[in-house]
């Protein structure tokens, strides 16, 4: 029976940067997936720049980027074409990167796909169903057969499921499931683009009673139609090519593109009950499923791929116990949860089909844009509990300049756990205790002043602390902020607060 570290289960995107990261750090993985293939066929749309942040991190970036373009705007128009919303996206945003970029999935995939299998420590394992999970104190045996019904036997530490909503490893984890009773059904069209039309809207909500339409840039040569299924209308009606076509035809015609893709698709709102029983995990769709008014669920599986990442890579190592797990899912839950139920928010100030609520709606949101009221900005929640002390938001990426060398931070600084300061005096008063139980994890140290050899070339970093207090933040390996601290007193708590966070339970029962 072959082993390995982690086995995850479905290589969809977050499986592929789950196995990539893991891969990374020197862990053995295995990747199972019931699919012969790439599925090649788009569903996600776009990523933001926490996502590319990510694909940075992988050294992927410039390569996903051919596949994808930056999204300056996003607007919701009425039936008769009236702008209700108008959002513009920041470039660059937080991370260091442009805020959206619509996406060709296929082109993702294939370049997470390359990079996966390029790795000499990650085997990825096509057309294997996973039947069984059975588990014990020192890991877990998979179970199942291969394309040709072989029998495959695989032992792991660990297992990710990321087979989504329907797969194995839910079923497993969790039976149940929190249903949020919003779910709708869209007829959702993919076209390759033969030429450029003008005017042809990049992103569009049409919140037309009659017709909810949306209208999306799949990356630079696709587009991508989703309309709402009509009362009565079946999926054999709705996705015949001349009932397709029609629909379209306001926009395009078949001299401008070729279709590609037509499915029905049923959105749903579901998040497990548990994403955790003992060594398996749930990660994604496995986990939480959302509707796309947001954009959110292929960003949110990302997410959850980092946040399990370096905590099974702290486990794997022995620089954590295996408690550290139990962290993941309160600080992903709630901010899934707060994406799913804004998504629901916008499914149905869109989806009205009762023309008085529709046109109350219109005669609001009209209302607010003459009297110049922005809309309002979706700001995701700081991280709270799990391993989080005091701060809990997402650590900016801004340039540095070192030397003659003008970069990104995490181009500079590195990957992992790093304690970032504007006073070069904090590190040095730190005790060697302290400074040694930092650097058994691996932990950097980045002093942004020209005495550390580091320049907040653009101010970001100056503004940061400034706005939030403190002149020093530990910085976890996903980049949300364990703490901040102002003294070297207060530097030396928090780093005696992780220490003990990350300690294994048997340390602490010898201690």
């Amino acid at each position: 029976m072959s082993a390995c570290d982690v086995a995850v289960v479905g290589y969809g995107p977050t499986g592929m940067v789950l196995a990539a990261l893991l891969g990374a750090q020197g862990h053995r993985v295995t990747v199972l997936e019931r699919y012969t293939g790439l599925y090649n066929l788009p569903r996600a749309a776009c990523f933001d720049d926490e996502i590319m942040r990510t694909f940075q991190k992988l050294g992927l970036a410039e390569a996903i980027g051919r596949g994808a373009v930056v999204q300056r705007d996003y607007e919701w128009v009425n039936a008769a074409g009236e702008t209700l919303v108008e959002i513009a996206y920041a470039d660059p945003a937080p991370c260091g990167w442009a805020q959206l970029y619509m996406m060709f999935q296929p082109h993702v995939e294939d370049v997470l796909d390359r990079h996966d299998k390029a790795l000499p420590n990650v085997e990825v394992r096509q057309g294997v169903t996973v039947t069984e999970l059975r588990q014990d104190e020192d890991g877990v045996v998979l179970r199942g057969t291969d394309a040709a019904g072989a029998p495959v036997d695989l032992r792991a530490r660990y297992v990710v499921g990321a087979d989504g909503g329907n797969g194995l490893t839910r079923r497993v984890v969790s039976p149940e499931t929190e249903d949020y009773g919003f779910q709708e059904n869209w007829l959702v069209c993919d076209f390759r683009m033969s030429r450029a039309v003008p005017g042809l809207p990049s992103f569009r909500q049409v919140c037309d009673p009659a017709q909810p339409t949306s209208i999306v840039t799949i990356g630079p040569d696709h587009h991508r139609f989703s309309f709402m299924l009509n009362p009565g209308e079946t999926a054999e009606e709705a996705t015949r090519p001349e009932r397709v076509w029609a629909r379209v035809s306001r926009y395009i015609t078949p001299e401008d593109a070729a279709m590609i893709r037509v499915v029905n698709y049923v959105f749903r709102s579901r998040i497990a009950a548990r994403w955790r029983l003992g060594r398996v995990l749930l990660a994604g769709d496995a986990a939480h499923e959302m509707p796309p008014f947001l954009a959110q669920g292929m960003c949110s599986g990302i997410r959850d791929a980092h946040n399990l990442a370096f905590k099974l890579d702290m486990v794997l190592r022995g620089q954590a116990g295996d408690a550290i797990l139990d962290t993941y899912r309160p600080e992903r839950e709630p901010h899934v949860r707060f994406i799913t139920e804004r998504a629901i928010e916008l499914g149905r100030v869109q989806t009205m089909r009762d023309p008085d609520a529709a046109r109350a709606r219109d005669e609001r949101l009209l209302a607010a844009r003459r009297a110049r009221q922005a809309p309002e900005k979706l700001q995701f929640p700081a991280l709270r509990g799990g391993l989080i002390a005091n701060h809990g938001g997402l650590f900016p990426q801004g340039r540095l300049r070192h030397g003659e060398r003008t970069a990104l931070f995490d181009d500079l600084v590195g990957p992992g756990w790093c304690l970032v300061t504007l006073d070069p005096a904090l590190p040095a008063a730190l005790l060697p205790e302290a400074r040694g139980a930092w650097d058994a994890i691996g932990g950097r140290v980045a002093v942004l002043s020209p005495e550390g050899g580091l320049e907040d070339a653009d101010g970001t970093y100056r503004d940061w602390f400034a706005a939030n207090g403190g002149t020093a933040a530990v910085v976890r390996p996903d980049w949300y902020v364990y703490g901040t601290a102002g003294t070297a007193a207060g530097l030396a708590a928090l780093l005696e607060a992780l220490g003990r966070a990350l300690r294994p339970a048997d340390a602490l029962v010898a201690s």
